[in-house]
């Protein structure tokens, strides 16, 4: 037993950072060294209801709670004291969405994730009216879908935010948002580091003889930066996260944050000419920007940074559940013969294999859509297999299809930002489930994207570690430190990483493979519309 940490947890020396992700309620406790101490894991599912992805906010809290048990029995566990205090607790999530609220605090509409791909008309409108890109899974086309499908509860919107908005705002009372997850409700102006006044008075224009009670800005949370205090865990919010009472209500918080932002904090990927790559559920590579974008691009989010400066975000739905799905049925296959083998171990074994597959995946061609594609204009998706009769149809070629296929989307839209927007990276950090196995995910992104990709040994902590990060800056920070010299100079001083270089035969392969697959987006189209 670390006796320091001991103390540190009695004496609530220590950040929590909590974050929804699309399939695990994560907690992670750390202390002032910035070493996780403890965490806390809940597994959940979305749901498909009504043509809608969503998550019931029941299971927000119930899995919350659970997350936060599991957290607390592991603090007992290690160090024999009960988690009576917390320094300061950060809450993270899944970004964009929409979640809306009545007067009386009553949702109104089920919660509609990020996931959907109902918002075309909204995006394409909007989008023209700002000359800004408006992505479907915002916030604003949300809202504005729904306006334009003349849905009753709009009229009776009080509130509305994001996920991680809403699970801070249970907490804390406090209707707040980071900055970072701000920019993915409604485009933020960088530079006073807030919601876009012009648009946001051309959005009240397009809208205002609906005869709606409400201004936009009335109904959106208030934005706050990295640093700043954003409210204190209040008694009925202790309730909802600690049902033993164990835990004592006057926590600090920090600004909501979505899961770019945490994954930024994360991968030290908050200063300019940094950027990570995110993959799990989905796939998102954030790109801290030296200047705007030359003009408006529908295959590229322009979001911010946790403090505010403007990072190119090129984000695609489908990354891992279909791999996923192929590894577990390969792992029923191996039951059926009683062979028992732990899931991590199952994992790595597999995707070891796709190394010794040929470069271009001996022409096996697979595409991961679960659900819709914005970059690809597909807005049902088909998970979707196909070879032609002499294609080298073997285990090794089989797998390095599967993971090439997380990558075949984002690799379309980072196309453009390095090619006709000739943004250059020195390097790409590497976080999420998809390089947890040592060396694979990030040798085989090195050779999609050729650029080198590091993975530090926090690859496996994620968001819920870069919200405990971000709790610790507005704990810590000293007068004047940026979000950015905080995290190069104390958490990751002398961390860089294990940095992977394109491989020259990986990267050839990989422009072949792409090649088919660009052409085979025909067939995923067709089984969209037959299939």
């Amino acid at each position: 037993m670390d006796e320091k940490v001991k103390q540190a947890i009695v004496e609530g020396k220590t950040s929590l950072g909590i974050e929804f992700g699309s399939t695990r309620i994560k907690a992670a406790l750390i202390d002032d060294r910035y070493s996780t101490v403890a965490s806390g894991v809940h597994e959940w599912e979305n749901q498909l209801a009504g043509g809608v992805w969503t998550y019931g906010l029941d299971d927000v809290w119930s899995g919350i709670q659970d997350s936060f048990r599991t957290l607390a029995d592991d603090v007992r566990s290690r160090y024999g004291v009960p988690l009576a205090a917390v320094g300061a607790i950060g809450v993270s999530a899944m970004m964009h969405g929409y979640l809306a609220f009545g007067a009386d605090e009553r949702q109104l509409v089920p919660f509609r994730t990020w996931r959907n791909t109902m918002t075309e008309q909204a995006a394409l409108e909007l989008s023209g009216l700002f000359q800004f890109n408006i992505p479907q899974r915002w916030s604003a086309a949300h809202l504005y879908q729904a306006i334009l499908n003349n849905e009753e509860h709009v009229k009776d919107i009080s509130f509305m935010t994001t996920l991680a908005g809403y699970a801070h705002w249970r907490l804390t009372g406090e209707k707040v948002i980071g900055i970072g997850d701000a920019s993915g409700i409604f485009p933020i102006d960088s530079a006073a580091n807030a919601y876009n006044r012009r648009m946001l008075e051309q959005f009240n224009a397009l809208v205002g003889g609906r005869g709606f009670g409400w201004k936009l800005e009335d109904i959106l949370p208030r934005v706050l930066n990295a640093g700043e205090n954003a409210g204190c865990l209040t008694e009925e919010g202790t309730k909802l996260l600690d049902p033993s009472g164990v835990l004592k209500a006057g926590v600090p918080f920090c600004p909501p944050e979505g899961d770019a932002g945490t994954g930024m904090a994360a991968t030290n990927s908050v200063a300019e000419r940094t950027g990570n790559v995110s993959a799990g559920t989905s796939i998102f590579a954030m790109i801290v920007l030296e200047k705007e974008l030359s003009k408006a691009r529908a295959e590229i989010d322009m979001v911010a940074t946790p403090a505010g400066k403007p990072a190119a975000m090129v984000h695609c739905n489908n990354c891992t559940s279909d791999l996923d799905a192929w590894i577990h049925l390969f792992r029923e296959v191996t039951e059926l013969f009683g062979a028992t083998i732990d899931k991590p171990a199952f994992y790595d074994a597999l995707y070891y294999k796709a190394l010794e597959g040929d470069g271009d995946c001996g022409g096996l061609l697979s595409y991961n859509y679960y659900g819709g594609e914005p970059i690809t204009g597909l807005e049902q998706g088909r998970p979707l297999f196909a070879r032609t009769p002499d294609a080298s149809f073997t285990l090794a070629n089989f797998m390095r299809a599967l993971l090439f296929s997380t990558m075949g989307t984002l690799k379309l839209g980072m196309n453009i930002l390095t090619g006709a927007e000739g943004v250059r990276l020195d390097r790409l950090v590497g976080h999420g489930g998809l390089f947890k196995t040592k060396g694979v995910g990030q040798r085989l992104m090195a050779a999609a994207l050729n650029v080198p990709v590091a993975v530090m040994d926090s690859a496996g902590e994620g968001g819920a570690w870069g919200a405990a990060l971000l709790a610790a800056y507005m704990r810590l920070k000293r007068e004047g430190e940026t979000l950015e010299t905080f995290l190069a100079d104390k958490v990751f001083a002398g961390n860089a990483g294990v940095c992977v270089e394109p491989d020259a035969q990986d990267v050839k392969g990989f422009e072949i493979a792409m090649e088919r697959y660009a052409k085979g987006l025909a067939i995923e189209k067709a089984a969209v519309k037959h299939f």
